[in-house]
């Protein structure tokens, strides 16, 4: 099997990406024709028909040998239900996805898309806030009850999952070098440390940095104040101007650490699992949970208002919660599966491989505890911003700190 870093290394294809997201308005004004006939039900058949949007790169896949690719949880999916999944690789993240089909849920039309995948943050917030999802039938989810992981059952930020089921989740801390570095590391404050003056690496976007930052200053985000997140600004002001930052990365921090440009970054714990595990970059690099704590993000799956096919939606949301469905998706993405007993699958899957190779690699895979952490205790949400004041705030203090270098 062929496979790729990770969907947060994929360079983003704004053109493409576009182009595809159009299709799905395209397909709107279809899903609209429906709706004035018949509104959709959770309750209904299933119609046999799904469109998807999810991110890059983040669903198993095999190549084939002419050369195209296809998912065998997809295909499984289609051979049980009868239902046909038009998956699009269309996000290439979450507010830009949101800016492109806002202007339909605005207006009351059809998306064109039944399940998408949105990070918890601002914009999972905006789209519960504007009553742009649709509240999810707490009875027609048995996989959920029965196998999800207690860090993804009553998320803060969508109690009891009214609108919301995991996909995958994945942890913001910090990735290093020790033979640049000198030694191990596990603070944040290694981010800010004069002695690291032009090699260190951070995200220049406005979630994970001032999430990250925040928790530099000693303050869990997700309770942080507007006084928090000026401190927090300050500290990053300063790492920028008295030259300890070599620069703003997007997905290309990886690129920097297999060069030697930084030796120590902020970093995606399912990206540095997958690079090692590829041998992207020197098995040495390390990723560590600081001391003050990291940021665990959850990509959720939540449907649309507007949404044309509700059963077909419900009905693969629960159905990628059976353990040996996880088990395939994890092996592939390499980030947190939302259920635990993942791990027991893919262990019964290296035992039956014959491939030495693909069997080492689920064992890795199933002993990460960057894809099955055994403590979250010091672990944070992103904080909340419920409303376009605090959005606006936030905005102006921390978007300056990046746009400005």
């Amino acid at each position: 099997m062929t496979r790729s870093l990770s969907r947060r290394d994929f360079l983003r294809r704004a053109g493409a990406g576009a182009a595809a997201v159009a299709l799905g308005g395209a397909a709107a004004a279809c899903g609209e024709r429906i709706e004035r006939e018949r509104a959709s039900s959770f309750r209904d058949p299933p119609s046999g028909i799904l469109n998807f949007a999810n991110w890059p790169l983040y669903i198993d896949s095999v190549r084939h040998e002419d050369g195209t690719r296809s998912s065998p949880t997809l295909t499984r999916f289609t051979a049980k239900t009868g239902i046909r999944v038009n998956y699009r690789e269309v996000i290439q993240e979450s507010d830009w996805f949101y800016q492109r089909i806002e202007p339909y849920l605005a207006a009351g039309r059809p998306t064109g898309w039944d399940l998408m995948v949105i990070t918890n943050g601002v914009t999972l917030t905006q789209l519960k806030e504007n009553g742009y999802l649709v509240e999810l039938p707490a009875d027609l989810r048995p996989n959920f009850d029965a196998h999800a992981g207690d860090f993804v059952r009553n998320p803060p930020y969508d109690p009891g999952n009214r609108y919301t089921m995991a996909w995958q989740s994945g942890i913001t801390g910090i990735a290093y070098d020790p033979e640049a570095i000198g030694g191990p590391i596990d603070s944040l404050q290694a981010l800010f440390d004069p002695a690291y003056r032009g090699r260190v690496g951070m995200f220049g976007e406005i979630v994970d940095m001032p999430n990250l930052a925040i928790l530099a200053t000693g303050v869990a985000p997700e309770i942080s104040t507007e006084e928090d997140w000026r401190r927090a600004a300050e500290l990053l002001i300063e790492q920028r101007d008295s030259g300890i930052l070599r620069d703003y990365y997007q997905q290309t921090y990886i690129a920097a650490l297999r060069r030697g440009d930084v030796a120590i970054t902020m970093a995606w714990s399912g990206d540095i699992f997958a690079a090692k595990l590829l041998g992207k970059i020197p098995e040495r690099i390390r990723f560590v949970i600081p001391v003050e704590g990291a940021l665990l993000w959850t990509d959720n799956m939540c449907i649309p208002k507007g949404a044309a096919h509700l059963a077909d939606a419900i009905t693969f949301m629960d159905y990628v919660y059976q353990p040996r469905v996880a088990a395939q998706i994890a092996a592939f993405v390499n980030y947190i599966t939302p259920v635990p007993e993942a791990r027991q699958v893919l262990e019964r899957m290296a035992a039956e491989e014959e491939d030495p190779e693909e069997a080492e690699r689920l064992r890795q895979v199933a002993s990460s505890e960057l894809v099955f952490p055994t403590d979250t205790s010091n672990l944070h949400t992103y904080r909340e911003l419920p409303t376009e004041e605090e959005i606006r705030v936030w905005d102006e203090i921390f978007r300056p700190v990046y746009q400005s270098a």
